[in-house]
């Protein structure tokens, strides 16, 4: 049966919930075609793990980083070189991150603001999109954004597992970022992500699983995996009235625009 290609531009199965059957994981991936998946990083520690498993399915591309909520890990001027040669050792790596703020579950910003500096830069120094978590920080995200767009060191990259608002999309797509979506979409409650759902152009827009975690409906509270993307792109083709081979196609080619995945 012919399948149309997608890409799960968010995922992590270096998780340890993943090691009993990734094997399996992976040929449900294939089975529905999934052809490219973007392995984020939360911290350094997991690099060579996830350079592995890149080993290991050719379809795996990764990023480099670390999560605002992991501010502790962060080892003044020798994480930012870790994170450096990585990038530059291996060309599978195609982003920065994931990094960003969250104000969802910490207060932190100012630490959270010194370890995501350095990262920006990083990414703007070697020219790579960077991945961004952004909870409850929209407009410290959104100011610290333009700035460096105002001083000629603007940053590219997706708002990862989008879940705010269609104003605050609005100025993540101004700045030049893509909005990804991923299984919270489709959770009746979501009306916000529905309706930016519907607003994002075509031609800047993700998909993707964030998995283990958000597994989409009708998988709510499982496992999530790469396979279920298929859900997200579902559900975005109805809430857009539009045929699933759109926004399969849609998706796919903007991922591989955004991160240059095979």
């Amino acid at each position: 049966m012919y399948k149309h290609d997608l890409i799960d531009s968010h995922c992590h199965v270096v998780f340890p919930n993943f090691k009993d059957d990734l094997d399996e994981v992976a040929s449900r991936w294939r089975e529905v075609g999934v052809k490219a998946l973007l392995h984020a990083c939360v911290k350094p520690s997991e690099i060579p793990d996830i350079k592995s498993l890149a080993d290991r399915f050719p379809e795996i591309r990764y990023s480099v980083g670390l999560h605002p909520l992991d501010t502790k890990s962060w080892i003044e001027n020798d994480t930012i070189e870790t994170l450096r040669n990585s990038a530059l050792d291996d060309k599978r790596v195609v982003a920065i991150g994931e990094l960003g703020l969250d104000l969802f579950r910490d207060s932190n910003l100012e630490e959270q603001l010194a370890i995501l500096i350095p990262q920006l830069d990083l990414a703007y120094e070697l020219d790579l999109p960077v991945i961004i978590h952004c909870r409850d920080a929209a407009s410290p995200m959104f100011d610290l954004l333009n700035e460096r767009r105002e001083s000629g060191r603007a940053a590219k990259g997706v708002m990862h597992c989008w879940g705010g608002t269609l104003a605050e999309m609005e100025g993540f797509l101004d700045l030049g970022f893509y909005i990804s979506f991923s299984g919270t979409v489709t959770f009746s409650s979501a009306k916000s992500i529905h309706a930016c759902a519907v607003k994002v152009p075509e031609n800047r827009f993700l998909i993707e699983t964030d998995s283990p975690f958000l597994a989409p409906v009708p998988k709510r509270g499982k496992r999530n995996e790469p396979s279920y993307v298929q859900s997200v792109a579902h559900k975005i083709a109805e809430l857009r009235e539009q045929n699933f081979a759109s926004v399969a196609f849609s998706s796919t080619a903007n991922a591989r625009r955004l991160f240059d995945l095979p």
